[in-house]
């Protein structure tokens, strides 16, 4: 993203490019996913061979000639028969499926908490407004009560009331002005920015709820959430270490090849010999029993905490849907009905206050009802928005717009 002056206007789509092309925890979780998927080559290949050589240094007693050999070359190489090799290599993969799931829920989180930055910047600003507009309209009535006051028709009291509310805005404010810092500081870090880069005001945006049904999102959930892959991925390789356990009673055979030349011999070799040699893992049962024992409990193991991974994605669907849907309905009952109520209320009894029909505190009460619910009905509004955003965190899957910048890397790691 360029850098912004502070009066440019910057989008949800630009914030969300900015922080899939430039923040370091999914940068850092990238290249940990990178590094686990070179373990998978190294874990299948063979054993290095084993070269040996050996030459007489000095003899203390005499021989005849080609008694003995002075020089011989030993090359060793252990054959993979039992594939012990190719085990590994899945257990490898299914760890780095594992960190690929990781960096998966590196980027959901990151964009979650930077959309969630942006509404928070977006609330920031309109609560300022909102702030704003009842100075303004508080100072009309403070100006109001003191000329009233100076003409012998209202108290000092009141006077008093209305300047005290006005600089309790004022205070209010300070507050207002420290929550847009904070919500530029950290849009500016999740889009690994100077924290004191200038960042313009968000242009309007919203995220509209999912048109998506409890029994469809359940099955992302269980489908798609990083937490919930990993515990398979865990399975998988829990599952290859149990095979490597049974395997382990079956020796691979070391084959060797060995070239000797004698003391007298005008060949280079004199002798060629060939052999095989293998470990005998069956004098040690014991050992070899608890390892099997070991991997089968890693693998039961494994599959509750797939389970339990299971039932939390459920939980955690339940309970954002329910958060949603509060949220949704606060946000309707202020803007449809408790914000023009108040709006209705405010201008009616400043009507009912210049005709003398109503006190200057009922007038002063209303107008500070019609602040608090408008502020409130701003701050239900960004909650609502920043809940639908950790949706998509909490079932693992993209349910809202977003540029296409990570799309080349799940497609490549979904050809692999």
């Amino acid at each position: 993203m360029t850098e912004n002056t502070p009066s440019a206007r910057i989008s949800l789509g630009e914030v969300t490019s900015a922080v899939l092309a430039n923040n370091p925890a999914i940068k850092e979780a990238e290249k940990r996913w990178r590094a686990a998927e070179e373990r998978t080559p190294q874990a299948a290949a063979w054993d290095d061979p084993r070269i040996g050589a050996d030459s007489e240094f000095h003899r203390f007693i005499n021989i005849p000639p080609n008694a003995f050999m002075d020089q011989s070359v030993t090359v060793e190489q252990l054959v993979p028969i039992t594939g012990k090799n190719l085990v590994r290599a899945r257990a490898a993969a299914a760890e780095a499926l594992s960190v690929f799931e990781e960096v998966r829920r590196a980027e959901l989180d990151v964009i979650a908490k930077a959309r969630a930055s942006f509404f928070r910047l977006a609330n920031a600003y309109d609560q300022l407004e909102i702030n704003s507009k009842n100075l303004t309209s508080l100072r009309q009535i403070a100006d109001i009560s003191r000329s009233r006051y100076e003409a012998g028709l209202e108290s000092a009291a009141n006077v008093l009331v209305a300047e005290t509310d006005y600089s309790k805005l004022l205070e209010t404010r300070r507050d207002l002005e420290r929550n847009l810092s904070d919500a530029q500081s950290q849009l500016n870090t999740l889009m690994n920015r100077d924290a004191f880069a200038p960042l313009g005001a968000p242009a309007a945006a919203s995220i509209r709820e999912a048109n998506l049904s409890l029994a469809r999102l359940r099955q992302i959930a269980l489908a798609q959430r990083p937490e919930v892959q990993m515990a398979r991925a865990k399975i998988d390789t829990e599952k290859s270490r149990l095979q490597l356990a049974h395997r382990a009673w079956i020796p691979d055979p070391a084959l060797m090849v060995k070239g000797q030349r004698y003391n007298d011999a005008a060949q280079a070799v004199s002798e060629l010999d060939a052999g095989v040699s293998f470990t005998v893992p069956w004098v040690n049962p014991g050992k070899y029993s608890a390892g099997v024992r070991e991997a089968g409990a890693n693998v039961a193991a494994a599959e509750h905490g797939f389970d339990r991974e299971q039932k939390e994605a459920l939980r955690l669907v339940r309970d954002q849907l329910e958060k949603i849907e509060t949220m949704h309905h606060h946000v309707e009952l202020f803007r449809d009905k408790l914000v023009p109520q108040a709006q209705q209320a405010f201008e009616a009894e400043r009507l009912s206050y210049e005709s003398g029909k109503a006190s200057f505190l009922d007038w002063i009460s209303a107008q500070r009802n019609l602040r608090d619910i408008e502020a409130m009905g701003r701050e239900h509004l960004a909650n609502y928005q920043i809940a639908l955003a950790e949706l998509e965190a909490v079932i693992g899957a993209q349910l809202y717009g977003r540029p296409n910048e990570s799309g080349s890397r799940r497609t490549e790691r979904k050809s692999q």
